[in-house]
């Protein structure tokens, strides 16, 4: 081919990708994947041998003469993070991602998971195992039908249930002929053994400057509530560890990541009972909690196994409990009538716990601020080292980490941060691992959501950051993400109108453009508690958004095998200023407090409306406002220069900023023309 001739072809070939811009979708890396068709079977360095679990475990199965054995990945308070020690199914399988279900019969085995943790199930599972890539019930039933024979027994750990997954089941199973048994002993504890860990933390209270109110308000307000219920409920059970931790104000750390204690509580008129290890109480918390008296105001402390014993008694008399079903494990469930119940999706104290008062507020307000500090000075070392090479997904996250905890009041991170660059970014929630890490690099996008724990409060932010040159569908990708947050974010709309029915509003930039993401928009956040803290967010069983809630908001885009991207803010439901007031109620809308600059050149300026340009302009400002103190405050005089150069008015770049890093396709044409032409 002649030099014109293969020139025009380089110039045709440049020109069709700057102009369509969207990268082909590749493979990942290989060998990091299993291989179970191949003779033999190709497994990664990160699959795990489960060949004797499972053989110990149907063996343990022969004795209850069951055909199959249900493993959910919860513990009996259906925690969103697990300890070590109710890791069962992680511990049976290998796969430790924090979604799925595992089914073990005598002779297969099969795990389900949904598409953020394909790719990781693929890594961690060996050929044991079958992957079903969805998490619906019918499905895992529908499995098991096919494995089991009538007049079998399917059996399962009732308190690792909640009562809708047993509902969900027994329906599913009904009529089938197999027979869906509760085993109160856990059939994996049996083979983990000495193994399994065991709780070491201690029980300490929380300081009053650091709770919203005191535990006795709390105890009085939860009762004030059951006697303005029309069914007129004698008690509260309580089984989510938050709902305890809160409402002592009390905290611990046997979940990571989360300040919490293993504990139920039975909260009536006449009494409060709280079920823990009493060992683990302190002379201290005795007299915190004024167990030495009887009255109505004195915690009777009950060790923690007795609670279904406890409960059943309980119910045996003329009483109502009120219960919440996301959390009250079946195995409480199964031993209380259900005339006796008042059932809710979530107990009054979850519902209380959402909507933060003004001390509360104020105090995540000031966590918030310290927080974005460190995720700023973390910014600024990456912005120095990366181009080094100097820097991977496992140091960055030990590193952002580490400068949490300098913070004030800082109690470690609030979940394992996801530091995640180029194609492991396309993992929605992946974390590094000494098997996946990848050297961050100028040439890729990065990243980074991360969180800490403060006494104060609870924080979680996400950022994505490039130091090099971004594509035109990189940054066409970022800036739809961009305009989703916004979109929500400065959305106005009625009281107590449910997450669910707004979130669209996050995924219309995105929708316009053939482009969206397949987890939830946002999430609700405590002072200290949960980092995802129900009932608030965008999901269907979310309850109505209220004046005092806080929400995370948090669009993505993520291209399988090349990058993602996610911006996350945690706001504030704020009254909206409006001209009218239809219904004669205030109208609401958001307040972010998460206070980190957007990264600029992922901006495209060109898609932005003039309102988001306003957006940014005051966000800024606002990040100038109440971070610049703060990083004076704390001597951090490169970090404040980096920060007023980052929030900058979006409004006086807007016509030169677009070109950054690329020439406008007209331009660029030409000079490709004089060039091929030379």
């Amino acid at each position: 081919m002649g030099s014109f001739s293969l020139k025009c072809c380089v110039l045709i070939y440049i020109l069709h990708e700057c102009a369509m811009g969207i990268p082909n979708k590749h493979r990942s890396e290989e060998g990091m994947i299993r291989n179970c068709t191949s003779l033999p079977p190709y497994l990664p360095p990160t699959a795990v041998n489960t060949t004797q679990r499972l053989r110990s475990l149907r063996r343990e199965m022969g004795m209850f003469n069951l055909e199959a054995y249900i493993i959910p990945a919860t513990d009996a308070h259906m925690s969103e993070y697990i300890a070590d020690r109710d890791a069962r199914r992680a511990w049976m399988t290998g796969f430790t991602g924090s979604a799925g279900t595992a089914v073990v019969t005598m002779t297969n085995s099969a795990l389900w998971t949904d598409s953020r943790y394909w790719t990781q199930a693929e890594r961690q599972l060996d050929c044991n195992w079958e992957l079903q890539r969805t998490t619906r019930v019918n499905s895992i039933v529908e499995w098991i039908l096919n494995e089991v024979q009538p007049g079998l027994l399917i059996g399962f750990d009732p308190f690792l249930f909640s009562m809708d997954d047993w509902k969900s089941y027994s329906t599913a199973l009904a009529d089938s002929g197999r027979n869906f048994t509760s085993i109160e002993t856990n059939l994996v504890d049996l083979i983990w053994m000495e193994q399994r860990p065991t709780p070491t933390s201690n029980i300490y209270r929380l300081q009053d400057n650091f709770s919203g109110s005191t535990w006795q308000a709390k105890v009085s307000d939860i009762r004030d509530q059951m006697e303005r219920h029309s069914q007129k409920p004698t008690a509260v059970l309580l089984s989510a560890l938050d709902e305890t931790a809160w409402l002592f104000n009390l905290r611990a750390k046997d979940i990571p990541y989360n300040p919490y204690f293993y504990a139920y509580t039975l909260l009536s008129k006449n009494f409060i009972r709280l079920f823990v290890n009493e060992s683990r109480i302190t002379p201290e918390i005795h007299e915190f909690l004024q167990t030495d008296c009887s009255t109505p105001t004195c915690v009777q402390l009950i060790d923690y196994t007795l609670v279904r014993e406890n409960v059943q008694n309980y119910t045996k008399d003329d009483v109502k409990v009120w219960i919440g079903t996301e959390y009250t494990n079946y195995g409480l469930y199964e031993v209380m009538p259900q005339d006796k119940l008042l059932v809710d999706n979530f107990s009054p104290v979850m519902k209380t716990k959402a909507v933060k008062n003004s001390q509360e507020q104020n105090l995540l307000r000031k966590a918030h601020i310290r927080d974005a500090v460190a995720v700023i000075q973390y910014f600024v070392w990456l912005e120095k080292n990366v181009p080094q090479g100097a820097v991977d997904e496992l140091s960055g996250a030990h590193h952002v980490d580490e400068l949490r905890r300098k913070q004030k009041n800082s109690d470690g991170p609030s979940f394992m941060t996801i530091s995640a660059s180029g194609l492991n970014a396309a993992l929605a929630h992946y974390s590094p691992s000494n098997n996946t890490v990848r050297k961050l690099s100028v040439k890729e996008m990065y990243l980074v959501d991360s969180g800490g724990q403060y006494l104060d409060g609870t924080t979680d932010i996400t950022r994505t950051l490039h130091w090099g040159t971004p594509t035109a569908f990189e940054k066409e990708a970022y800036t739809r993400v961009l305009m989703g947050n916004i979109d929500l974010t400065t959305l106005v709309f009625p009281a107590e109108y449910s997450g669910r029915s707004l979130e669209a509003f996050a995924r219309r930039p995105l929708w316009s453009a053939g482009l969206d993401y397949g987890h939830g928009t946002g999430h609700g956040i405590g002072n200290f508690l949960s980092v995802h803290e129900w009932p608030v967010g965008f999901q269907s069983n979310n309850i109505p958004l209220t004046k005092g809630m806080f929400t995370s908001i948090e669009p993505g885009y993520y291209h399988d095998g090349l990058f993602g991207i996610r911006i996350e803010d945690v706001s504030l439901v704020i009254e909206a200023q409006t001209q009218h007031m239809f219904g004669g109620k205030p109208y609401l809308t958001f307040e972010p407090i998460s206070l980190v600059p957007y990264e600029r050149k992922l901006i495209d300026t060109r898609l932005l409306s003039d309102q988001h340009v306003k957006y940014l302009d005051n966000y800024y400002q606002t990040i100038r406002k109440l971070i610049g103190p703060e990083l004076l405050g704390q001597n951090l005089k490169e970090e404040h220069r980096w920060m007023m150069k980052n929030t900058e008015p979006i409004s006086e770049g807007t016509l030169t900023t677009v070109v950054t890093g690329m020439l406008p396709l007209a331009l660029l044409a030409n000079i490709f023309v004089q060039w091929a032409f030379e």
